[in-house]
């Protein structure tokens, strides 16, 4: 499914009702590809609102590895990956226990885990830019 939106801040309905389904269908664990400035932090800020967070939370754990969220009395856990080497160093923060607390989690730059993952469980969110200023949201 491909979804293009051009301004995340209102338009987040539809791809927020489409997360909600796939979400509620048991994928919690969500993979956001895209490059670097694509927006896979702000898309987890709109989720976190469109849910009833409070969004200004929500930065993005480049530096602190992985943020937890509180959100409706559930922790949503979100990763960002990308300074990451090897397994070892994912496996050290003990990242297979956050992914074992059927816990929702975000996972930013998930190329080196990918594979470890239970397939059932995992929703991958591709973002790319479209133009100047729409992106092009593909879940599967």
């Amino acid at each position: 499914m491909k979804i293009e939106i051009c301004d995340l801040e209102s338009d987040f309905s539809t791809l927020g009702d489409v997360l909600l389904a796939k979400i509620s269908s048991g994928k919690n664990i969500v993979l956001l590809q895209g490059n670097l400035g694509a927006g896979k932090t702000t898309l987890v800020k709109r989720y976190i609102n469109a849910t009833g967070g409070n969004d200004s939370d929500v930065d993005s754990p480049t530096f602190s590895i992985v943020n937890a969220y509180n959100v409706a009395q559930k922790t949503i856990y979100h990763f960002d990956l990308y300074r990451l080497n090897t397994i070892e160093e994912i496996e050290d923060i003990g990242f297979m226990e956050y992914i074992d607390s059927g816990n929702l989690c975000f996972i930013e730059w998930p190329e080196k885990i990918a594979s470890y993952l239970p397939a059932e469980r995992v929703l991958t969110v591709n973002i790319a830019l479209s133009s100047q200023e729409c992106r092009e949201y593909s879940l599967h």
